[in-house]
């Protein structure tokens, strides 16, 4: 499980890796990782590239689906991001 995060790092199990520079505007959120699956008991061992693209993307589908939209405001007051007028 994540601890807290600093802006340019992802879970500790990644050994703190970089994330990529965004790129139109766009800025990433998370990844997912083998290491996560098998944290959680799962064996990787035969799970091949598109597999663990496919995860990625229902994962990013499931967290716009249901927490981004909560999120995304309750964390941009947190950071004092101000509305416009």
């Amino acid at each position: 499980m994540p601890t807290t995060h600093q802006p340019d790092t992802i879970y500790p199990s990644h050994n703190t890796i970089t994330m990529p520079q965004p790129t139109d505007g766009y800025f990433p959120i998370t990844s997912v990782h083998r290491d996560d699956l098998e944290g959680l008991g799962y064996d990787t061992s035969n799970i091949d590239d598109g597999t663990m693209q496919e995860l990625a993307s229902k994962m990013a589908d499931a967290y716009l689906d249901s927490d981004f939209w909560i999120d995304l405001p309750i964390i941009a007051d947190h950071l004092e991001i101000p509305k416009k007028s």
